[in-house]
């Protein structure tokens, strides 16, 4: 027990002081899955010689989560396509679900081929050949759908952490709008979380709308919000509009150069939806802009899809995809040697 308790102290002050360097690091996701894992184990220790029962309910509920999840992704991404209409983005949630189920299939055919294959039989060697291609194939989903509870946890971590309430500038991240010119209703979460941070501070900060105009919208999401701004009662000279940014990333390089501008104090927290928050604080980590992240609420139908697209985009970048790739290749080797080593 002490071992596994001084291992979880020890990554927890890692992760503090990681953290308050800054929040936006890769490594911080792995030190909290960590800290967790090591965190439970320790924990078991309480249940002295019940440890065993302990351990063997938490297997039992993992295994029926790995069950449940792939059913719930495909369900969930149905829904998804039914009220967010078919494209890509929305199709993330269905593939990966049917992603996650062929690997578990593949697990399954892993073990059950050699059980039914027959010494001297012909078809024994294509049986086997089965099962080493469906444990490859299961192997992989298993470590990337771990990197991506590694990264979901960071996300969800982010969020239910505690913040300061004093802010100098509040950047609020638009998106599109409705009929070219309506704000929806995952944009007003964002400006409501936005305006709840206003009235919170002892000294209400400037609330910046960043967002600008698309070839499908008749005015730009920056002045769509900040009428949105003016209807829910924040007093103009508390709103400086950004309208000129296509990207999250020119959102927050533009609001920026305001901030810059104004002078003075620049305590600043952006405002975005939930799932965004990591990769949005991982751009003002590019500009050199030091901010607190807020998410606002979405709704739970439409969260798996937009964090999948939050995960693929962060191991797009180079750095992220060499480190994913590199630990994929270390992960399988065990399984390689095992096949091809002799």
């Amino acid at each position: 027990m002490l071992v596994y308790s001084t291992i979880a102290v020890a990554l927890w002050v890692l992760l503090a002081i990681s953290f308050a360097r800054d929040r936006s690091r890769y490594r911080n996701c792995y030190i909290l899955f960590f800290a967790i894992v090591f965190s439970i184990v320790a924990l078991t220790f309480v249940a002295g010689e019940h440890q065993g029962t302990v351990l063997l309910v938490i297997m039992w509920i993992l295994l029926l989560a790995m069950l449940i999840v792939p059913t719930f992704l495909v369900w969930n991404g149905v829904l998804m396509l039914r009220r967010e209409g078919r494209s890509l983005a929305n199709l993330l949630s269905l593939g990966l679900g049917l992603v996650v189920g062929i690997g578990e299939v593949g697990a399954f055919l892993a073990v059950a081929m050699p059980t039914i294959a027959v010494p001297g039989w012909d078809g024994t060697r294509h049986l086997l050949e089965i099962s080493r291609v469906s444990m490859f194939v299961s192997t992989s989903v298993f470590y990337f759908s771990m990197s991506f509870v590694v990264f979901m946890l960071y996300c969800v971590f982010l969020q239910i952490l505690p913040h300061k309430k004093d802010f100098d500038y509040v950047i609020i991240h638009g998106s599109g709008l409705l009929d070219g010119s309506r704000v929806s209703k995952l944009l007003a979460d964002r400006i409501d979380k936005a305006i709840q941070v206003y009235h919170r501070d002892p000294t209400p900060p400037v609330l910046i709308p960043s967002g600008g105009k698309g070839s499908d919208e008749s005015i730009s999401e920056g002045e769509a919000m900040e009428r949105y701004l003016l209807e829910k009662g924040i007093p103009a000279e508390k709103i400086v509009r950004e309208d000129q940014s296509a990207t999250t990333f020119e959102n927050l390089k533009n609001s920026k150069a305001i901030i810059d501008a104004r002078g003075g104090s620049r305590y600043t927290a952006l405002v975005t939806s939930n799932y965004h928050v990591y990769r949005a604080m991982r751009y003002c980590k590019k500009i050199g802009l030091r901010c607190v992240g807020i998410g606002s609420h979405v709704a739970f139908y439409y969260w798996p899809s937009a964090l999948s697209r939050e995960y693929i985009a962060v191991h797009a970048e180079k750095k992220h995809l060499i480190i994913l790739l590199v630990g994929w290749l270390l992960f399988m080797a065990p399984l390689g040697l095992t096949y091809f080593g002799g």
